[in-house]
């Protein structure tokens, strides 16, 4: 029985597993700060040694810059290296659990594989290739195994045969109107993407995370304040205030995600309080109460990590809409034109989709996939960490 016990997420005492040294948190969180502070030295040498138009990585002879958005970017990923992949890897038992749980969910393994393709093409692909650049004499080049009428056969990169222009392995994807490489836009658009999602996550967690379980603790009359509040935040109009600060400050793909992380914690906070309220009458937080734990120690050690499940699954389902939100602003041109997204991709091509719909097709696919495989992995968590909670909801 107590074997059974300890495979319940959301009713594990973390503490006791940290004691049995699978799961040390101030190893984890030394880590953490012993990786962040390179990161933080060459953020101050970038904003404080470098010119706005000198690349970050020159002086090793690679022409690379890196914005206030990829420091973030780097941040988050080290976030998810020593507090969710690292302890996964120390507790090989629950994860060889959940990850049985999890593959009997076919539809949702393949996302992964896909999200994986996403994630390592985003890392990946601006270190090994050129940003995309605008060559007019191409413009309009055709995916391969395709075919257009070519009106001007010298601006055909592929073969020409019996008038038409054939794609060529040189532009797997086609060409944009303005002869820029499809593929390498797209490639670019998972970078974007992968930001959207780690940086939107790490704010409306910890922001709702925060504001959850101090709420469902404080109780009484700080409780009620402070969920009038999180109902104010859920109703505020964000687009109104992000065409503000656009008009004011200028956009950027940074302003967006501050902006709407900002306004989209409410939700979060909502769930993890009531969470926190349901697993603060188990025997196990009874027990530490009793034993003179201080409420910090209560929550950092047993609210937040057996919660963890649901804000997992919540989060995996919010990421979609901020990626669609963002192709949707770009589709519209509200934003900063200058950032490789999905979204700026289908908009420079909308006026040629009756000759050149591949411009349009391409990212509009890899868009489509993308966010049906969050909201497949979502729900495949929600199945292997939460089963109780999807019993509910059936």
């Amino acid at each position: 029985m107590a074997t059974k016990k300890s495979e319940e997420f959301d009713q594990v005492d973390w503490n006791e597993i940290s004691r049995s040294g699978r799961f040390d948190l101030s190893i984890n969180s030394i880590g953490m700060l012993v990786t962040t502070l390179p990161l933080v030295l060459l953020a101050v040498y970038d904003w404080q040694f470098l010119g706005e138009r000198t690349p970050t990585f020159q002086f090793v002879g690679v022409d690379r810059g890196l914005e206030s958005v990829d420091f973030f970017f780097i941040f988050t990923l080290l976030l998810a290296f020593w507090f969710l992949v690292l302890p996964l890897y120390q507790n090989p038992r629950m994860t060889r659990y959940y990850w049985k749980e999890f593959k009997q969910n076919r539809p949702a393994v393949v996302s992964l594989v896909w999200l994986g393709v996403v994630f390592v093409g985003g890392i990946v692909g601006p270190i090994v290739m050129d940003p995309p650049q605008q060559e007019l004499l191409i413009a309009y080049q055709p995916p391969v195994f395709t075919s257009v009428v070519d009106t001007t056969p010298a601006t055909c990169v592929g073969e020409v045969m019996n008038g038409r222009c054939y794609g060529t392995w040189e532009h797997p994807l086609g060409t944009t109107n303005a002869g820029k490489d499809v593929f390498t836009m797209i490639v670019y658009g998972m970078t974007i993407s992968m930001q959207i999602a780690f940086i939107t996550t790490t704010i409306v967690a910890t922001i709702g995370i925060s504001f959850g379980t101090l709420s469902a603790y404080a109780g009484g009359w700080v409780d009620e304040i402070m969920m009038r509040f999180v109902d104010i935040i859920l109703s505020f109009p964000t687009f109104l205030m992000f065409l503000l600060i656009l008009y004011i400050y200028g956009g950027g793909l940074g302003m967006f995600i501050v902006v709407f992380s900002l306004f989209a914690w409410g939700g979060t906070a909502r769930y993890v309080r009531s969470k926190s309220l349901s697993i603060s009458e188990e025997e196990f937080i009874k027990s530490s109460r009793i034993s003179g734990a201080s409420t910090y120690h209560v929550i950092r050690g047993h609210v937040v990590p057996n919660v963890a499940s649901s804000i997992i699954t919540q989060l995996t389902l919010l990421i979609p809409g901020f990626l669609l939100f963002e192709a949707q602003l770009a589709f519209l041109g509200i934003g900063d034109s200058t950032v490789p997204s999905w979204g700026q991709l289908i908009s420079a091509g909308r006026s040629d989709l009756s000759f050149a719909p591949w411009i349009v097709l391409a990212p509009g696919i890899v868009l489509f996939l993308t966010i049906l495989a969050f909201n497949f992995l979502g729900d495949a968590l929600l199945d292997a960490l939460n089963p109780e909670a999807e019993a509910e909801n059936t």
